[in-house]
């Protein structure tokens, strides 16, 4: 199949451009980017069509944000991702169209269930609502945006769309190129849990979702993408610094985020999914049962052994 990639340049989209590749399809990257194959602004209507002009394409994939490490702080910060997730869903819907493809796949993600403390049950794609609409102006417009993602795709005449919603993404260009500097500096605190977790997801099998989507699942379908064990925000970082030997997180009073009040949000919610949809439909399983295990092993892929790191010493 011929796909079309908006995001590529993430940290989704390249391990999903080399897992597509690998499975004998052909992918064009579409973004500002150097390294896009296709060059334009999502946001720009018109550019998007010119770059896509004569080409033919099977399957769209949009997985573009503008999601940087502090935009887990302040509102403000979302705006960008926001309008990638509206404007940026009509103009990709309309490249689609231009190129005859017929699949549409979105990255979504768990928030889109809504903010805050959903309890210590597993949400599935049928029990909790997606994109529920809430009473704080900002948090309607990160919500709204995630919900209008999935409408504008699943009502686009004449596409099979399929929102994949992945929990927090951790692994291989993640948590050695975000996360970890981050702790080294100790920079990214963590507040007591209190028994709340959140679902997470390997990048790379959350990539291998997107194949999957790409190439099977029911049009109209939105399937939750994570593994087996949801875990607190804290407990995941404080498993990073020990595995890469990096700095235990410093641990604050929840108060000291005001300042911050997207990630006071974030912090004080609780999202654990359900991803059997997923495993029947899509035939996807984690890697992983859990985030720590998959910490470990990223660690251990990346970090040298300890008789080589001697060697090295000398």
């Amino acid at each position: 199949m011929r796909v079309l990639l908006a995001g590529a340049s993430g940290a989704l989209g390249r391990s999903a451009t080399r897992q597509l590749t690998a499975a004998g399809h052909e992918v064009a990257g579409l973004g500002r980017g150097a390294t896009n194959t296709l060059r334009a602004d999502l946001l720009d209507a018109d550019a998007v069509l010119r770059a896509v002009d004569g080409l033919a394409f099977d399957a769209v994939v949009h997985a573009a944000t503008a999601l940087k490490g502090e935009s887990m702080a302040r509102h403000q910060s979302m705006v960008p991702t926001n309008a990638l997730r509206t404007r940026g869903t009509e103009n990709l819907i309309a490249a689609a169209r231009a190129t005859g493809a017929r699949r549409f796949v979105v990255e979504s993600m768990m928030f889109g269930y809504g903010y805050g403390d959903h309890g210590t049950g597993l949400i599935t794609e049928e029990n909790t609502p997606f994109g529920p609409r809430g009473t704080n102006a900002w948090l309607e417009r990160h919500v709204g945006a995630m919900r209008a993602k999935e409408r504008l795709a699943f009502t686009a005449e004449g596409l099979e769309a399929i929102s994949l919603r992945f929990g927090f993404f951790y692994g291989a260009g993640v948590t050695d190129t975000d996360m970890l500097p981050l702790l080294r500096k100790r920079s990214l605190p963590v507040v007591a849990d209190h028994g709340r977790a959140f679902s997470w997801v390997d990048v790379d099998d959350a990539a291998r979702a997107v194949v999957l989507a790409v190439e099977s699942g029911t049009a109209g379908q939105a399937y939750n993408i994570a593994d087996r064990t949801p875990l607190p925000f804290g407990r995941h970082l404080q498993e990073v610094a020990a595995a890469f030997g990096a700095p235990q997180p410093l641990r604050v009073p929840l108060w000291l985020l005001k300042p911050a009040p997207l990630a006071h949000t974030a912090m004080t919610s609780q999202l654990r999914l359900d991803a059997s949809r997923a495993e029947r439909e899509l035939g996807w399983s984690p890697t992983h049962d859990d985030s720590l295990a998959g910490v470990r092993a990223l660690a251990s892929a990346q970090l040298p052994h300890p008789a080589e790191a001697r060697v090295r010493r000398r």
